[in-house]
């Protein structure tokens, strides 16, 4: 770990593992706070350096250059129009996600999910020789004009989920696993959400390492984001 933190946050190298581990168990600051005896602010400042970092390290890791790829976008965050549905609903923060089917997923928060604000990132993330599958969006009329020959579409509007290979099932699910977790902290600052969602990211893409694994990769992160 860096050095410096000690001078930084006055507290050990030692405590501030600890803390990682919690972290990285999903354990919520307050509880992390009482559990170690750190104060709630410091405790605090320190998740806030671990999202940062890990959202770093996302952005410089994303580049899908092979396989079967689900793009879609979802909403998240309170309505401000009661009862309004859809895609656009109003109070809700956009994001697009990319998933590489068996592999991992890439999320970006978005003005719109217009084709202006959308194409530009599906062509810096995903080659041309990708096969994609998406809804039906209108949004991605517009991909087999730009390149992207293997264009596969599953019409929800037509109650039509899965056809064999033909789904965006994983996407969808990750969006899913998204909101639950997110739905534990009852609202998220808009300033702090993308934090949110590169550690929802984070710990998607890293599933399959054990506890021991996730903390020696994390550690590796904090050194290079951190110093």
């Amino acid at each position: 770990m860096n050095k410096n933190y000690k001078k930084r946050s006055r507290i050990s190298n030692a405590k501030y593992r600890e803390i990682l581990r919690f972290f990285l168990l999903d354990i919520e600051a307050k509880k992390v706070s009482e559990i170690t005896k750190i104060s709630r602010p410091t405790t605090n400042k320190i998740f806030l350096e671990f999202r940062i970092a890990i959202a770093k390290y996302c952005e410089e890791n994303s580049i899908f250059d092979s396989g079967e790829i689900e793009i879609d976008e979802s909403y998240f965050g309170a309505r401000r129009v009661k009862g309004k549905r859809g895609r656009g609903a109003d109070g809700k923060i956009p994001v697009f996600g990319i998933l590489k089917r068996s592999g991992n997923v890439y999320t970006q928060i978005v003005k719109n999910c217009s084709v202006a604000e959308l194409l530009p990132i599906i062509e810096e993330q995903i080659s041309k020789e990708n096969v994609i599958f998406t809804d039906g969006f209108k949004s991605y009329d517009c991909l087999v004009d730009y390149g992207y020959k293997q264009h596969y579409r599953v019409n929800h509007s037509k109650n039509e989920f899965a056809k064999g290979k033909n789904h965006i099932n994983g996407i969808e699910n990750f969006w899913g696993l998204c909101k639950v977790r997110l739905s534990k902290f009852r609202g998220i600052n808009k300033n702090t959400f993308y934090l949110h969602l590169k550690e929802c990211e984070f710990r998607y893409n890293n599933r399959n390492k054990n506890h021991k694994e996730l903390y020696l990769f994390t550690l590796k992160i904090l050194r290079k984001f951190l110093n």
